[in-house]
């Protein structure tokens, strides 16, 4: 009998990756940059001129090879693709011991 795990949501955290939080977070910007640049039918050389970086690292982000990449990098690239970004800083809840972070996207 093959044994099933139920997965958390993040495949980072359930693979016990170290900054598990960061990777999700970095893999949901780096998927909406692809979603962006596919709806808008931009060639991955035309994409990576507008976002200021070069075609082979565009690549790389859009495949999920995004450690050399910061957040704000990314958050740079959304902007450049036409996208306002608002982080919001918020008390988490008493039963949480510290913070997390999340990405939202609004319609």
């Amino acid at each position: 009998m093959i044994e099933i795990e139920e997965s958390s949501g993040n495949v980072y955290a359930d693979l016990q990756t170290p900054d598990a939080e960061a990777m999700y977070v970095k893999a949901q910007l780096a998927s909406k940059i692809g979603d962006i640049i596919r709806h808008r039918h931009l060639t991955q050389q035309q994409a990576a001129e507008i976002l200021g970086i070069t075609q082979p690292k565009l690549s790389g982000l859009l495949r999920g090879q995004f450690r050399g990449v910061s957040e704000t990098k990314m958050i740079e690239c959304l902007n450049r693709l036409g996208r306002d970004v608002e982080i919001v800083v918020r008390k988490a809840p008493r039963s949480h011991l510290q913070g997390h972070t999340q990405v939202v996207f609004a319609s």
